[in-house]
């Protein structure tokens, strides 16, 4: 396993395998992340796993400084699931000027996690495109967690006509439900006992509209009270279409309930796919 850090040793080293697939992440991996790698593994003959925390996607009092960086164990992982190239660029590497071309994505990146984390997405959208001119794979996995992120980059790969499959991964789960988040880590022995609530919480309001329900606010309301009501700070809970992150019509049938709270110091999201019958 190669570890490179500069954009030229990068350029050259994928000059002699190009054939690549690409896993970005920004370190401090858990079990979830090595899944992404075992579905790009097969893909091409170079798997590709980026380690970097961009600062342009994280707001001014949000947790850049503290978020957890565990290099070291993080390349054993990675070292252990066979990746070929690790890419850990320093700050200066990836942005050695002031940013001033940025991706603006859609309204979409107004909404939802937009709404409370104001140009998130435009952070993620630029540091991935850069990523993307760099490695330059022909396929990137990306986790079903962050659903929005997904929507975003795949709806960015397709207007720039970028050569690039983006394959979503299904969320990877604790035994009891909760979502592998890098984030978890926030959480106190107490809170993780309580943190399985907001997925249990998800797949109430899934089986609700399974079984015909379609006040949509009503189920969203009750799902945030709910939280509340056990200690949470509910930022949202939202059921969309998955298409494009909007509100449903009658006659949509593949829907998307997402959410995000605060549970103590952690902001914990996710979201579970109901796909109804035609």
């Amino acid at each position: 396993m190669d570890i490179i850090r500069s954009v030229a040793d990068l350029r050259a080293r994928l000059q002699r395998v190009p054939n690549n697939v690409f896993v970005p992440t920004m370190g401090n991996l858990h079990e979830g992340h090595i899944r992404l790698i075992g579905i790009a593994k097969p893909r091409a003959a170079c798997t590709v796993v980026s380690i970097f925390v961009n600062r342009l996607q994280f707001g001014p009092r949000e947790d850049f400084d503290s978020y957890p960086r565990t290099f070291e164990a993080d390349c054993r992982r990675l070292r252990d699931a066979g990746v070929d190239v690790v890419f850990a660029p320093e700050e200066k590497e990836i942005y050695p000027e002031l940013q001033t071309f940025v991706v603006e994505p859609s309204d979409l990146q107004h909404i939802l996690e937009g709404a409370h984390r104001p140009g998130h997405f435009r952070g993620v959208a630029t540091v991935v495109l850069k990523l993307f001119s760099l490695v330059m794979p022909h396929s990137a996995i990306f986790g079903k967690k962050d659903y929005q992120q997904y929507i975003v980059l795949r709806d960015m790969v397709r207007q720039f006509a970028l050569p690039i499959e983006i394959i979503p991964a299904e969320t990877v789960r604790a035994p009891d439900g909760l979502a592998l988040s890098s984030r978890n880590a926030y959480l106190s022995p107490e809170e993780r006992r309580e943190a399985p609530r907001l997925y249990r919480i998800l797949r109430e309001a899934h089986d609700e509209i399974t079984a015909g329900a379609r006040d949509f606010q009503r189920i969203e309301l009750h799902s945030m009270w709910e939280l509340a009501n056990h200690g949470w700070k509910p930022d949202y809970v939202a059921v969309r279409r998955q298409a494009d992150l909007q509100a449903p019509a009658p006659d949509d049938r593949e829907l998307v309930v997402l959410a995000a709270a605060r549970l103590g110091k952690a902001r914990l999201i996710d979201n579970v796919e109901v796909n109804l019958p035609r």
